[in-house]
């Protein structure tokens, strides 16, 4: 109980605090914008970049790990996907909601939670998990998108421009340039470390208010039931699949283990809900599954890490 106060009540005091800022118009209506651009592009970079200048190859060498995570991801995306297709939604929009049951949000609560819980050694897993989720996830799901929204297109043309979009992404070229530092054997020099500590230390923090802004920027849609589906299976299905895959069918650590499950549990990310508006679909679904994961998350992951704990 201890450790549920003192690591996960407070992230969700942060997103909380974002929440009541958005609500009562306290930071402004850019502040969601703004301090997202910030996290996105400046405090999470250097964050990611550090962790991983900082390791050796070695412990990041978890194919049991990576195996089991991709396929948890893989077999949500792929239940999600079908149990849409077979209510004929067309392939976009079930692209988009089974990207939002697969799609934790690692970048902005993984970190300050597995640090919380897990200590610093779990830090690698979170990185994998959000290459994964950017790199594998993230570029699928926006060519089914591109593939059935732009019929004319070539499959090449549209594997080049996901390609490149994906390499240009700061969350995910980050931390590839810190494994490169780190692959060569280059220390980092005194200043260059402090200034990642002070700027990487700003992630955290603002990345739950971010949160809470989003969510007080609430929609509404009529499909409910799509909302329920995403989020159960983000909740529930998710965490189970990895639990099952790290304990009996891979082996790994305890830690990578325990890092596996507890980020499998995280609600639905942001990305789904940014991507629904940069095509122009609906997106009250993956606003509301967000909102909905987060706040049930509370529960669920409350649960998890008192079950986690020692």
């Amino acid at each position: 109980m201890s450790l549920i106060l003192e690591a996960v009540l407070p992230l969700f005091a942060l997103i909380l605090a974002g929440y009541v800022a958005g609500r009562r118009r306290i930071l402004g209506a850019a502040a969601t914008d703004s301090l997202n651009t910030f996290v996105v592009w400046m405090a999470l970079p250097a964050l990611l970049f550090q962790a991983m200048a900082l390791i050796s190859w070695s412990e990041i060498r978890q194919p049991g790990f990576i195996a089991a995570s991709a396929l948890a991801m893989a077999a949500v995306f792929g239940a999600s996907f079908l149990a849409d297709r077979r209510e004929g939604r067309r392939l976009a929009d079930a692209s988009l909601s089974s990207l939002a049951a697969a799609y934790g949000n690692a970048g902005y609560m993984g970190i300050p939670l597995c640090i919380m819980v897990l200590g610093e050694a779990s830090l690698p897993a979170v990185i994998i998990i959000t290459l994964l989720t950017a790199c594998i996830l993230f570029a699928f799901s926006i060519v089914l998108i591109e593939l059935d929204l732009k019929r004319g297109a070539s499959l090449g043309g549209t594997l080049r421009k996901v390609g490149i979009s994906v390499l240009r992404n700061p969350l995910v070229c980050s931390p590839l340039a810190g494994l490169v530092v780190s692959g060569v054997g280059i220390t980092l020099p005194a200043p260059v470390l402090q200034f990642t500590n002070l700027l990487g230390a700003a992630a955290s923090p603002c990345a739950l208010v971010t949160i809470g802004l989003f969510l007080s920027q609430g929609s509404t849609t009529g499909h409910r039931h799509t909302v329920w589906r995403i989020v159960s299976l983000k909740l529930l299905a998710h965490p189970l699949l990895a639990f099952v895959l790290v304990t009996w069918v891979f082996e790994m650590p305890p830690m990578w283990a325990a890092a596996a499950v507890l980020l499998a549990a995280l609600p639905v990310g942001t990305g789904p809900f940014m991507v629904a508006k940069l095509y122009d679909r609906e997106a009250a679904v993956t606003s509301e599954a967000t909102l909905l994961s987060t706040v049930l998350s509370v529960f669920t992951v409350s649960l998890l890490v008192g079950w986690i704990a020692p």
